[in-house]
This record gives C-alpha cells, sequence and structure tokens, in this order.
C-alpha cells in the first residue's frame, strides 16, 4: 500500500508531505486547491507521462517520491527481474525528478531506473480510475478486456493468442511464397546471375589481404630495388670484386683475430663473436638477394592485381564484409534459389501448416469462447449485486457474446448492455447511461476487478460526477467497503463519499507575496465535521454542522475494520 508521499515543487504545491493509512482516503477541497495535483503526483511518480509545464514556475525542479509497504508478491517478482530487492523492513521507495528543461530521472530504492521499468511496476501497486475512464465504457472494444480480467481468463486468452500469432506466421509466409510464373522465373534468373558472378570469382578466404600486400611492394618496386641494392653493394661491392664490401672486411678481422688467437685465449674468443656475426651478415645479404630477385613486378603484373582488388571489393559490398561473408550469402542464394525450384513442394508443406495452426486457433477460440461464457454469467451477477448497493437496485447488466472472424482477441464481439428498467430490452451502454449511471457502473466493476485483481491501492479522482443525494451516500459506502480488504484513495467533491472516509485529507490553496501556495492536512474528526458542513452549505453553520455530524455517524456505522 502508499505509506507517504512526498511532493516538490509541483504545479501549486511548493512542498507537501502526506502520510496515508489503510482504508479509505478521502480527499476534499475547493475548486482548484490542488486535489487532482495530488493524483497527478502520484501518476507520476509511477511511470505515467508528465512533462515540464508541471515544474512549479520559478523552480528548478520537481521532486516526487512516493513509499510502499506490504507490496504484492508480483512487484516483488518484477523488481527481481529487474535485480532490485525491497528494503530489509519490506519497503520500496520510487523517486522521480523532472527538471524545467524537461529532463527526467527515476530512482527505485535508490537505484537508477527506466521510466518504462517504473511504469510496469506502477501498474502493479496502484490502479488510478479518472472521470475519463468513463468513457471507455461507451467504447464496446473495450469490454472484452475487462470480461477477461474479471474472469480471470489470462492464461486461457494466451493460449489462444499463441495459436493465432502461429496460424498468422504461416499465412505470411504462404502469402510470400505465393507468386506468379513470370515473377518467379525474374528471381530464379536474378539469384542464378548472382551465383554465378560469385562462383567465378572462385573466392579465396584472405585473399584480399595478400592482394593488398602484393599491391603495395608492386607500387614501391622500384624503391624497394634502390634499397636492396644498396644493402647488397654494402655488403660485397663488385666493382672492387667484393674486396670493399662488409662481408669480405668482417672475413679479413675474423682471420686476424684467429691468427693470434693461439697466442692470447681472449682474441680467440673475439674471433668466435665476430664469426658469429659474419654468419648473421651473410644471412642478411642472401635475403636481401632473394628480395631483390623475386622485384620483379611490371606494370601488368599491377594491373592484374589491381583487377582483382576491384572484383573482390565489389562482391564484398553487395554480399558482406569479406570473402567469408560473400561465401556465405552465396550459400543463402542457393538456399533461396532451391526454394524456388522446388516452390511446388514448399508450398504443400505450408499449407498443411496452415491447415493445422488453423485448426488449433479454431479449437483455442471455441475454449476461450467457452471460458467467456461461463465468465459472463458470474460477472453479470456479480455486477448487478453491486449496482444493486449503488441504489441501481433495477438496472440489469448483460454481457452480449456475438460470434465473429477471429481476430488477435478471439472470435467473440463482447459488449456490455443494460436494461434501466424493468420489462426493457438490453440496451448499449453508449445509447441508454446517463452520466451518473456510467459513474457508478464503473465502479461497479472496479469492485468487482478488486476481488480478483492484486493490486493493494485503488485510487478514484472525482468518480461521483453525476451522482448525489442517496445514490452518492451508496458510493462511499461501498468505496468503504472496499477499503476492508484494499487502500482506497478517492478525491470527491460529494460529503456523503468524503464522511466515508477512514482518514480525510483537506487540500487548501492560499496565496502569499504574490504567490500560490497548496498544502495537505489531515483533518481531525471535529475539522472533518466542518469540512463537511462547508462542502454541504459552502457556509459553517449549527444546521449543516449537525447534518455533518449525522452524516458520519450514518457512515460509520458498520461491521469489520480495514485488514
Amino acid at each position: 500500500m502508499l505509506q507517504s508521499l512526498h511532493i516538490e515543487n509541483v504545479a501549486v504545491i511548493e512542498k507537501a508531505d502526506i502520510q496515508f493509512e489503510r482504508g479509505l482516503t478521502v480527499l476534499t477541497g475547493e475548486t482548484g486547491a490542488g486535489k487532482s495535483i495530488v493524483i497527478d503526483a502520484i501518476n507520476g511518480v509511477l511511470g505515467e507521462r508528465i512533462t515540464r509545464d508541471l515544474v512549479r514556475n520559478g523552480a528548478a525542479r520537481a521532486f516526487i517520491s512516493a513509499m510502499f509497504d506490504d507490496l504484492p508478491q508480483a512487484v516483488v517478482q518484477t523488481l527481481a527481474e529487474q535485480g532490485i530487492e525491497p528494503e530489509e523492513d519490506g519497503t520500496l521507495l520510487i523517486q522521480r525528478t523532472i527538471t524545467a528543461d524537461g529532463r527526467a530521472t527515476c530512482h527505485i530504492n535508490g537505484r537508477p531506473a527506466a521510466v518504462s521499468t517504473l511504469r510496469g511496476v506502477g501498474r502493479l501497486l496502484v490502479n488510478i480510475h479518472g472521470q475519463h475512464e468513463n468513457q471507455i465504457l461507451l467504447q464496446p472494444d473495450s469490454h472484452v478486456r475487462y470480461l477477461d480480467r474479471l474472469g480471470g481468463l489470462q492464461e486461457v486468452y494466451a493460449t489462444y493468442e499463441a495459436a493465432y500469432q502461429s496460424y498468422c506466421q504461416v499465412r505470411r509466409a504462404m502469402k510470400a511464397a505465393a507468386m506468379d510464373e513470370d515473377e518467379k522465373q525474374r528471381r530464379m534468373e536474378e539469384l542464378e546471375r548472382q551465383i554465378a558472378e560469385i562462383d567465378a570469382a572462385d573466392i579465396r578466404p584472405g585473399e584480399e589481404a595478400e592482394l593488398l600486400s602484393r599491391r603495395d611492394r608492386a607500387r614501391h618496386a622500384e624503391k624497394l630495388a634502390d634499397a636492396l641494392q644498396l644493402v647488397r653493394t654494402a655488403m660485397d661491392d663488385e666493382e672492387t670484386g667484393g674486396a670493399t664490401g662488409a662481408l669480405s672486411r668482417l672475413a679479413d678481422s675474423v682471420n686476424a683475430l684467429n691468427s693470434v688467437g693461439t697466442m692470447v685465449s681472449e682474441f680467440g674468443a673475439l674471433a668466435e663473436r665476430l664469426q658469429s656475426a659474419l654468419y648473421d651478415v651473410q644471412a642478411v645479404a642472401d635475403e636481401a638477394r632473394d628480395l631483390e630477385q623475386a622485384l620483379s613486378f611490371d606494370e601488368q603484373a599491377l594491373s592484374t592485381i589491381e583487377d582483382r582488388l576491384a572484383l573482390l571489393q565489389r562482391l564484398c559490398r553487395k554480399h558482406g564484409a569479406d570473402e567469408q561473408q560473400v561465401l556465405a550469402a552465396r550459400e543463402r542464394l542457393q538456399e533461396q534459389l532451391d526454394m524456388f525450384a522446388s516452390n511446388e513442394a514448399y508450398m504443400a508443406q505450408l499449407q498443411q501448416q496452415s491447415d493445422e495452426t488453423r485448426a488449433a486457433t479454431i479449437e483455442a477460440a471455441a475454449r476461450l469462447t467457452q471460458a467467456r461464457q461461463q465468465a459472463a454469467r458470474r460477472f453479470e451477477e456479480d455486477v448487478c449485486r453491486q449496482l444493486a448497493a449503488l441504489d441501481m437496485p433495477h438496472v440489469r447488466l448483460e454481457v452480449s457474446l456475438q460470434p465473429v472472424a477471429l481476430t488477435s482477441i478471439g472470435g467473440d464481439k463482447v459488449e456490455f448492455l443494460i436494461a434501466s428498467n424493468p420489462g426493457e430490452p438490453a440496451k448499449s451502454i453508449a445509447k441508454t447511461a446517463s452520466g451518473g449511471e456510467l459513474s457508478r457502473i464503473m465502479l461497479a466493476l472496479k469492485s468487482v476487478l478488486a476481488e480478483v485483481d492484486d493490486i493493494e491501492t485503488l485510487v478514484f479522482d472525482e468518480v461521483d460526477a453525476g451522482i448525489s443525494g442517496r445514490a452518492a451516500a451508496k458510493v462511499g459506502a461501498l468505496m468503504r467497503d472496499i477499503a476492508k480488504e484494499r487502500q482506497v484513495l478517492c478525491v470527491t467533491h460529494l460529503a456523503q463519499i468524503a464522511a466515508c472516509g477512514h482518514q480525510h485529507l483537506q487540500v487548501k490553496k492560499q496565496v502569499a507575496e504574490g504567490r500560490t501556495y497548496t498544502q495537505v492536512c489531515s483533518l481531525e474528526e471535529t475539522q472533518r465535521v466542518e469540512e463537511l458542513a462547508r462542502i454541504m452549505g459552502g457556509q459553517v453553520t449549527e444546521t449543516t454542522l449537525d447534518a455533518a455530524r449525522e452524516l458520519r455517524r450514518c457512515a460509520t456505522q458498520e461491521t469489520g475494520t480495514p485488514s
């Protein structure tokens, strides 16, 4: 449940700390005081859309935090998937900041979180119902979702959806494979041309890198040859018969040292070291000679390399980053060609899959329809019972299920119908329900949903539109009854509903130094009576105070307390 809410610089609220209790909490205040801003703050901290317009004028940022406890198992599991755990005392702290320039950040128990994660967790923590949601009842396409939720048909629907998606996938494959003969021939010729082009190139993995190296050597052959010529001359000068070359001089030095090496041992050791150097220099000279002989590139050889590189690079641009990927592309092209060549067998295979998946989809749709029919009967009874408790004893709600072509939601058109008076046929809600009836029907739906949902906190934002008097008292009583098992927050303008709250919060607006400030105060019993008197009569008099006390006395005559 929602334990506390901290708000800073949100619209007209500069700063507010609100502690919530179990049971039914009502929020009242004059029009424009900021009651709905509290609901907007709850929406915002739970990841719903929030804009910089919500930031208080002149403030650098808006900040909202909410503390929850008694977390539903679904919330704990969702958090665990994101690597987040509740605190040791089982609480969860959610924070959201939005700056004046529109940048937003989110944190869950101090850890940064994506808005999508926040939204997913938030919808498992709190269910917020505003006036606009009544209009959903006027849209028959939305009724099937209510029926499936109320009937607990998520698993049956998931089975159908999986079967339907498999069927659609096969049908898409059949559509892609079905083409006229001219198109088929054109595609096959194009595939054959691409395969022949790759085959003719006779590609070898690593060939491009090798050719690039050879091209560099060919382009710089003259400069390389000059360098090798210099090396060879230094080692073995041809003009002097090799007498002045490095090899000749090293050999002479070795001989000189060897001639005296028997006299002094150090000279012998030096001769051995110099002999080893002579071998190394000889090896360098031999390699330089071999490299010089290999530099036999001419313009034709370079042109051949350039042409081959151009071919390889063109194929890589068309089919992959390197030779290996080009060869892999060749295999894929061959598979496509083989598929076209055996298109009839492929189409026959797809047709068999289509028949099988269609049969499975029809069977799953039949099970879903049967489950919906059973859920509809229970749903009608539960909602009608709640409507009777809301002073609508003669209103009858019926669920119409009509067969339609299979879609992603099944083979049923679901629509809620109501008969407002005994003996009248049930008609579409959109055509017969008044604003007050819509509010109470939606509340009845929410009441039934509360029995099957695992959401601990329900929020009703001014859902009392179009109702008054005895009906309002019934609505308040029902909310108080729901609050025995759930935490319920309700923004209301009606004293009959406000009197039913276990906790009463007053939202007050005041102007100081040319700025508007809103405060949220928890009222004691005496203050509650005065606020009820204000709501009923505008002015607090002994008469309105007596009426307010009577409202409180009637509203609190109940059995059971919030769990």
